[in-house]
């Protein structure tokens, strides 16, 4: 009964945001940036593109930052989208979340609160390749900004609608992004200055229009938090039996309860969630680690190698063998 009281006055707030959410859907507007911010902008993507130094994904000096390259467009295909902040300096992608479709560029971020399986789609050329930088971000780094902030009642904002959104990028968080980048192309700067910095771009995000995303991962107690601790808990023991009044009893929910809520999270179902990433896991260790169909199956949990590469062809649309044998051929990133 508290669940469901919890549940009836988070979803009283709803309406509050509902003029915000709708900015999230579809193609986002681009802003009309004034010269300083053209340069500013400019400024960015070049060293952004300086530190993105290899394809796929590369390592910054600070543990929490990676940077992105992709030198050509990659068709639509399921991907897993981790908690974080998204700023691309040049190119587009599109994530395809439930019956959402959301893009961004270089003029709109992107902020994620739990990790999502989802499909996503790369717009890029050779000439003009994508290159990104993620900050990753957790309840913890979130909850101490909000202590430093004043702000002691962030069970106040509302319950979002689903956990990623894309948002304008404003010149403060620009701002923010390109000091963070120049740091990190400096080794002592790196050292010195760019936790620090990461910090002031956290902040800067979490006075957005999408920092209510990232706040109601700092309610311990509050729904949302809930959940996002059971995904981290998914993610951790994804090969281990799950079922789902075991996981109700983590999240402190009835069955019912859980699944309404996570479903208002994720766009699926905590079983479905809990098969997406088996399967993610699995296409990674074939693709990256060479492992073969019937040891991937045994290590993400499945017992029947038979019904693993059933339900991996429903997903991918394409066998374990033929799917792994391709992207090893095309030597493409795996989105």
């Amino acid at each position: 009964m508290a669940d469901d009281a919890g549940f009836r006055q988070s979803r009283a707030y709803s309406s509050q945001i509902d003029k915000l959410l709708s900015d999230c859907m579809a193609t986002p507007p681009r802003n009309e940036l004034t010269r300083p911010q053209q340069n500013m902008a400019e400024e960015l993507k070049n060293i952004m593109a300086s530190l993105a130094v290899r394809e796929c994904e590369s390592p910054s000096a600070l543990p929490r930052v990676t940077f992105s390259r992709h030198s050509r467009s990659q068709p639509r295909a399921p991907a897993i989208y981790q908690p974080g902040v998204v700023i691309l300096g040049q190119g587009r992608k599109r994530g395809y979340f439930g019956p959402e479709v959301y893009e961004y560029d270089a003029d709109n971020y992107l902020v994620l609160a739990v990790p999502l399986p989802a499909e996503c789609e790369v717009i890029a050329s050779p000439q003009e390749p994508m290159i990104s930088m993620r900050l990753d971000v957790d309840a913890a780094m979130v909850a101490d900004l909000l202590l430093a902030m004043g702000d002691n009642e962030p069970g106040m904002f509302p319950w979002p609608k689903g956990a990623i959104a894309p948002t304008p990028l404003t010149s403060d968080v620009r701002e923010a992004a390109t000091r963070l980048v120049r740091a990190l192309s400096s080794p002592m700067d790196s050292r010195v200055l760019a936790p620090a910095l990461a910090r002031e771009l956290l902040y800067r995000v979490l006075l957005g229009a999408q920092g209510g995303l990232l706040r109601a991962l700092a309610v311990r107690h509050g729904d949302f938090a809930r959940i996002a601790d059971l995904l981290h808990r998914i993610h951790a023991n994804y090969a281990m039996p799950l079922e789902i009044d075991d996981l109700a009893s983590q999240a402190g929910m009835s069955p019912a309860t859980l699944h309404r809520h996570f479903k208002a999270v994720t766009a699926t179902s905590p079983m479905q969630y809990v098969k997406a990433i088996r399967l993610h896991k699995a296409r990674m260790l074939m693709i990256a680690d060479g492992i073969g169909v019937a040891m991937a199956a045994s290590r993400v949990g499945y017992e029947s190698p038979s019904q693993f590469s059933r339900e991996y062809k429903r997903f991918f649309k394409t066998s374990p063998a033929a799917d792994a044998a391709g992207w090893r051929a095309s030597n493409t990133p795996i989105p």
